[in-house]
């Protein structure tokens, strides 16, 4: 078939949604299928969150099938259109009057919360079949629009490549880090690494790669703290520098707020390390069970600090539990995706 995969981004901005798309392509394509991407510009600000939904509107776009992804990309008109929902714009849903959202319990921000529930699900029914990337993106559209969605699980990035052993490149040793990859945004909160880091009890250190508006702030707040010994920012780094960060880990570190799905957790899964995350870290907790394929904290400082420092003292325990999130992931794949997809 000719598939068009649909999906908004903000120019400059690149992240799992991107990679996402991108791989839904590939996999299309490998199954022999004649698949573009398509993708708008959107901005997330409330005072233009509705142009950009307006524009897929009027979008012609010619194809057998149409996989629309995240918002607001299934506001595209087809007759045959699928929808595989990464997530709507949270800012207005689950995260209005957050510190991060500009969605506001003041009257012209209920009003904008309102409008976009009903166009969302207006838009949302139209399709043929609606799917989610997660259990928690399911619930979401549920709660908030009434609509039923089957959540499908997929691989994450480098899947095929990570693995459980090796050392970073420089000749760290195995094991004497925790690791987490993310963007340094408030949502994805890397500040509590940095605060847990005072609390060790062990010599264990704390490396982060990713690069975010909060970058500066944390580069201040090690300093302040005193545990640049402690804490490595890795900024951007490379696929095999990637991979190498996830195989010299003793475990990975990924406490978000209401995570979408966590390619942080499938990757650390697909490496064999066990996650350490938090009891409101969303989509992880599909995927991690405490004392089985990592550990679930409250998501306080405190007790980050004491779950790295649990897995230090007990390294056997935290390549079984790395082993079992290992087998938990085993069976993703994209084949059984794009068969699902365009079955649907």
């Amino acid at each position: 078939m000719k598939i068009c995969v649909c999906g908004a981004q903000v120019p400059f901005v690149s992240g799992g949604a991107e990679l996402h798309m991108e791989n839904l392509v590939a996999a299309l394509r490998d199954a022999g299928h004649d698949a573009e991407l398509v993708r708008l510009p959107t901005a997330w600000d409330r005072d233009r969150v509705f142009d950009a939904a307006l524009a897929w509107r009027l979008v012609p776009v010619d194809a057998d099938l149409v996989i629309a992804t995240n918002f607001p990309s299934y506001f595209v008109r087809h007759a045959n259109k699928v929808v595989w929902l990464f997530h709507q714009h949270r800012a207005a849903y689950d995260a209005a009057d957050s510190p991060w959202s500009d969605f506001g319990l003041d009257d012209d921000g209920l009003e904008a919360q309102r409008l976009l529930t009903e166009w969302d699900t207006r838009a949302l029914e139209e399709s043929r079949r609606r799917f989610t990337t997660s259990r928690v993106v399911a619930d979401r559209l549920a709660r908030y629009n009434g609509l039923d969605a089957e959540p499908l699980y997929h691989p994450p990035p480098l899947f095929d490549r990570l693995r459980s052993a090796g050392t970073r490149g420089g000749g760290t040793t195995p094991g004497d880090y925790v690791f987490c990859a993310t963007r340094l945004d408030a949502n994805k909160r890397p500040e509590l690494l940095v605060e847990a880091a005072r609390h060790l009890s062990s010599t264990t250190r704390i490396v982060i790669a990713g690069r975010g508006s909060l970058e500066g702030e944390l580069h201040t707040r090690i300093e302040e703290l005193g545990v640049s010994d402690r804490v490595e920012l890795a900024g951007f780094v490379s696929d095999d520098e990637l991979v190498d960060l996830y195989a010299g880990a003793l475990g990975v570190v990924y406490a978000p707020f209401d995570e979408d799905y966590g390619y942080v957790t499938l990757q650390a899964f697909a490496a064999g390390k066990p996650v350490i995350t938090a009891k409101d870290s969303g989509g992880t907790l599909e995927w991690v069970e405490d004392g089985v394929t990592g550990s679930v904290t409250d998501g306080s400082a405190v007790e980050i600090a004491a779950a790295v420092d649990r897995l230090a003292s007990d390294r056997a325990a935290a390549r079984e539990q790395g082993t079992t999130g290992h087998g938990r992931v085993a069976g993703l794949d994209w084949n059984s995706v794009v068969s699902t997809l365009t079955r649907a």
